[in-house]
This record gives structure tokens, C-alpha cells and sequence, in this order.
């Protein structure tokens, strides 16, 4: 029951009256012009259910509730595995938000598991763009966080920063995340002057 309800208050309520038309039966078309509309309203209306459960999870996360992020996020990346297929790079976002969350809960083993699979899927795609790849590494920055494995995660997000750098400049503010958390990182380790330089450029 509680599971439930966590569901219904994390996502339910707000994609219900989406599901009905994406997951009952479609209507039978008689003309190939019919056929080919159905099909990008359908493809519209699973695009629209993503957004609002990436939206929702992402919101969750951001407002400190990992719990509530978790079935938001489950069903964005239900229906975008059948919308790009289970190897597709719009996959890798929803893999993060997972770990993150997951990570958040204190399921490390569940979060290292979202993030091989996001990790897995940037590797098979040589094309993947820097600003993807620097969002993989600021989640494995994150997670070796929470493990505790400050020297990893200090390898990582500098990774994040130099493929932020790479994509968006030196002062844009794709890259301050990633200074942000190496700041942190050397404020715990009482480096003051590492982490006052690094805040400062935050």
C-alpha cells in the first residue's frame, strides 16, 4: 500500500489521464495517410508522457525527495525504451536521474547498476556529444560521493569539467556544477584555499 501511494504521489496523478490513450487499444485504420497520422499522435502523446515524468522525477530530486523521483523517473524510461529502443542515448539522462535518486534513498547497489547501464550506452555510441558524456561523469563524481571515494570522485568530475568546457566554453554555466562538487570535496578535506578558488569561480 505504501508503495502505492508513494506511485500514485509521485507520478500517477499527474500522467493518468495520459496513460489511457497511449496504453488501450488503438484505433483500426483503413488508409495508409490514417495509419501513418496514428502513429505520430501516438508517438506525440508517449513524447508528452516522457516529458512530464522526467519533469516530475527531476523536480523531486531537485527538492530532496529521492523517493518520489523514483517511479516519476521508472516511467519515463519505460516508455522511452519503446519509444528509441533500450540502447538509445535518450536513455542516459533518465539512467542519472535513477542513480542519483537511487544513490539519494541509500541504494548504492541499485545506483552503480543505473549507471553502468548509462555508462554502457555512452561507450557504444562513438558519436555521443561532450555535454551527455559530462553529465555521466558528474553522476559517477556523485555517486563515488556517496561511497566516500573523495580521490575518484575528484577524477570524475574533473572529467566533467573538461567536457563541459569542451561543449559550452570556460565560463559557461554548464561547468559550475562541476566545480561546485570538487569544492565541496576539498571544503570537507579542510583544503580552504582549493575550495574558496574553486567557489569563487562557481
Amino acid at each position: 500500500v505504501s508503495h502505492q501511494r508513494t506511485d500514485w504521489i509521485s507520478i500517477h496523478g499527474r500522467i493518468c489521464h495520459l496513460l489511457i490513450p497511449v496504453l488501450g487499444p488503438q484505433p483500426c485504420f483503413h488508409s495508409e495517410k490514417d495509419r501513418k497520422h496514428g502513429k505520430e499522435q501516438l508517438l506525440r502523446r508517449q513524447e508528452s508522457l516522457i516529458a512530464v515524468a522526467l519533469s516530475t522525477a527531476q523536480g523531486f530530486v531537485w527538492a530532496g525527495k529521492p523517493l518520489e523521483a523514483i517511479p516519476a523517473a521508472l516511467q519515463a524510461l519505460r516508455f522511452s525504451s519503446q519509444v528509441f529502443g533500450s540502447d538509445s542515448l535518450q536513455l542516459v539522462p533518465i539512467f542519472l536521474l535513477l542513480a542519483e535518486a537511487s544513490a539519494g534513498t541509500g541504494h548504492l547497489r541499485q545506483a552503480a547498476k543505473y549507471l553502468s547501464q548509462a555508462q554502457w550506452i555512452v561507450l557504444q555510441t562513438p558519436d555521443c556529444s561532450a555535454a551527455l558524456q559530462s553529465k555521466l561523469y558528474r553522476g559517477l563524481g556523485l555517486f563515488s560521493i556517496a561511497e566516500g571515494n573523495l580521490d575518484q570522485a575528484l577524477y570524475h568530475l574533473a572529467n566533467d569539467v573538461y567536457l563541459a568546457t569542451t561543449d559550452f566554453g570556460l565560463n559557461s554555466v554548464e561547468v559550475s556544477g562541476g566545480y561546485f562538487h570538487m569544492a565541496n570535496i576539498f571544503f570537507h578535506q579542510n583544503k580552504m584555499d582549493t575550495a574558496n578558488s574553486l567557489y569563487t569561480e562557481v
